[in-house]
């Protein structure tokens, strides 16, 4: 075991720390009272529903408002800013991107849809620039190792997205938009609930003529191998249906299908252009006999499909396809919740490329437990895999909270994570490795978070260490378990309203290190930014609502060698609504608005000032 430690004599963390405490004293000096929105009810942290206010993790919750007040033009520009988390695109919309939550790897976070599981078996890491924000009703993102509930992937965190969902008895719904690089954007949908069923139907467009995705290549491992001076489009149609009915107090059931078609262009030397389809259906039946017992039966199939051409004449296909189950049961004993469940997933690859093992099947039993003692609560999980490819892992966490007041609470936690070799690692031809082993994670973090009545703040350093990452093994001529690393971080959140605006602040620090033994040791990750802030400001005049994000990023490297450098830089967004009627809105984005060039992967050109007009309409009575 490696000892734990943080950087407290760091120059960096003493003054993030500082700016934190004057931000916080300057907030309770001069803010007005502020809504702190504890009371949502979030499922993610624990597999259980639960407060936020309760939750013993790292959490960050985007609902549909914050995405019409928001009015981002892609999931990555919605997640831009999240505490932990950095971005890697590669050129602008509908183009591959990368999430990289607290410093892990691009396939160390999990993603749910609706509670399916997502992402290709074979890259490992999901479409999510596919998934269109007209879809989403809300964001959970817990932060940390939660292999413990989840299984494989966890190392990072989990981003769970709930797609869009009736409120009231009958929601219509109806908005269209245009804007820079000749984009269209389109959704409609209705949705509806009564005292036993709901029901929602929403369809969603886009087309957009893009921006040239790639400025060649400058040198060997970079760029995308060739010199394709054109606009690289994107377009994509999605449909999302979900409903169900309560039979009476005790049986429920429901089911959800998403389902997206995109066309990409983008530049590339083997291809360059892809039709891609992603699939997302689950049903759930619960039975809850009394306020003690809850049995839930979840099913579900995700599908990740990409047909590849390289100026219209086929290139390839790569299919796979996840099939998933689970029982879980919740018994209240003794004023606390334990926790039984058991989950079942089989990965299976297709396509015209052949592996030596095309499928394979995990099966996992886990345990939680849940308890408050006065001020003081508890949240321990253990969880076994067993894998047909690699065999069995054990992980699990430990998670304490103690209430200091009714608007303080500190939290410690600890715990294990590991990420399963995916099929191109364990069999793609003349490449895989099949004695690959997972790559494990241990990690520990310490937190506190305030709600006093000016707003709310919260504060979390962590220290997470990987080992066994799967890198190339120049010895074997094929990827190994060869690689280690050491990430450490802070990160502090406040949001609160002053002078009758709403503000809202993230500001992350990472020290995400290369501990191989080799030539990169001490070398910091590639893509991930050391230092990152953001700062959003919202404020009503009546009809009219105006605000503006700052996001910025320092330097990160490219490479695992730092030699390719990309250079920090600042956004600034700007948004305008107006509430034409009752019933109809008009909203105005700016995005991008000083025209900065910046690139998140080496050679990858971003959009450059971009703007975007967008009229909807919801009847009021349906708000």
């Amino acid at each position: 075991m490696h000892p734990v430690s943080f950087p407290l004599h760091s120059p960096r963390l003493r003054r993030s720390a500082l700016a934190l405490a004057l931000l916080s004293a300057f907030s309770a000096a001069c803010a007005d009272e502020a809504s702190t929105g504890l009371d949502t009810v979030v499922v993610t942290a624990t597999r259980t529903e639960q407060s936020e206010a309760s939750t013993l993790s790292a959490l960050t919750v985007i609902d549909r408002a914050d995405i019409e007040r928001l009015q981002p033009q892609s999931l990555q520009d919605l997640l831009r800013g999240t505490p932990g988390l950095s971005i890697a695109n590669n050129g602008g919309p509908g183009k591959n991107t990368s999430l990289f939550l607290r410093g892990s790897e691009a396939g160390h976070v999990l993603v749910l849809i609706d509670g399916v599981k997502i992402g290709s078996a074979t890259a490992g890491v999901p479409a999510i620039q596919d998934i269109p924000v007209d879809q989403i009703e809300r964001i959970e993102i817990v932060r940390g190792p939660f292999s413990s509930l989840y299984g494989s992937e966890a190392i990072g965190g989990v981003i769970q997205i709930f797609t869009r969902r009736a409120q009231g008895a009958f929601e219509p719904n109806f908005s269209i938009g245009v804007g820079s690089y000749n984009e269209v954007r389109a959704d409609a949908g209705v949705a509806g609930k009564g005292e036993q069923g709901w029901y929602s139907a929403q369809l969603a467009h886009e087309n957009t003529t893009g921006i040239n995705a790639c400025r060649g290549q400058a040198s060997p491992g970079a760029g995308c191998f060739t010199d394709e001076p054109d606009h690289d489009g994107y377009r994509t149609n999605s449909l999302s249906l979900q409903g169900g009915y309560r039979f009476n107090s005790a049986w429920e059931a429901d089911a959800h299908v998403l389902r997206t078609d995109a066309h990409s262009e983008y530049d590339g030397s083997y291809a360059n252009q892809a039709d891609d389809e992603q699939h997302v259906a689950g049903a759930r039946v619960r039975y809850r006999p009394t306020d003690k017992l809850t049995l839930t039966f979840n099913a579900g199939q995700s599908a990740d499909l990409s047909e590849n051409f390289k100026d219209g004449v086929y290139a390839g296909t790569f299919n796979t396809h996840r099939d998933l189950g689970s029982l879980q049961g919740d018994i209240g004993v003794g004023g606390g919740l334990f926790t039984l469940g058991y989950d079942w997933q089989r990965d299976r690859v297709g396509g015209d490329t052949e592996y030596a093992i095309s499928r394979r099947i995990d099966d996992a039993v886990f345990g939680q437990w849940q308890q408050n003692f006065g001020t003081q609560s508890l949240q321990a999980s253990a969880r076994h895999d067993d894998n047909s490819q690699f065999g069995g892992k054990t992980t699990g966490s430990l998670l304490w909270g103690w209430d200091f007041s009714n608007t303080l609470r500190f939290t410690a936690s600890t715990g294990t994570a590991y990420k399963a070799p995916t099929f191109n690692d364990l069999y793609y031809p003349y490449y895989g490795n099949p004695d690959l082993r997972p790559e494990n994670s241990r990690s520990f973090e310490l937190g506190l978070r305030g709600t006093p009545a000016w707003g709310k703040w919260s504060l979390h350093a962590f220290e997470n260490r990987v080992d066994d990452l799967i890198a190339y093994d120049a010895a074997l001529f094929a990827p190994g378990n060869i690689a280690r690393a050491r990430i450490r971080g802070v990160e502090a959140v406040a949001g609160f309203t002053l002078a009758d605006w709403d503000w809202a602040a993230t500001a992350t620090w990472l020290d995400p290190r290369n501990q191989s033994d080799d030539a990169n040791h001490g070398n910091q990750l590639p893509r991930r930014a050391r230092d990152s802030v953001r700062l959003d400001a919202d404020r009503r005049f009546g009809r009219l609502s105006a605000g503006a994000s700052v996001y910025a990023a320092n330097q990160r490297f490219d490479d695992v060698g730092n030699t390719r450098r990309l250079g920090g830089y600042a956004l600034t967004d700007l948004r305008v609504a107006y509430a034409v009627s009752a019933d109809w809105k008009l909203q105005l984005s700016a995005n991008n608005v000083f025209d900065r060039r910046y690139e998140t992967a080496a050679f990858y050109n971003q959009p450059g000032r971009n703007f975007m007009l967008t009229a909807s309409w919801r009847p009021a009575g349906a708000r």
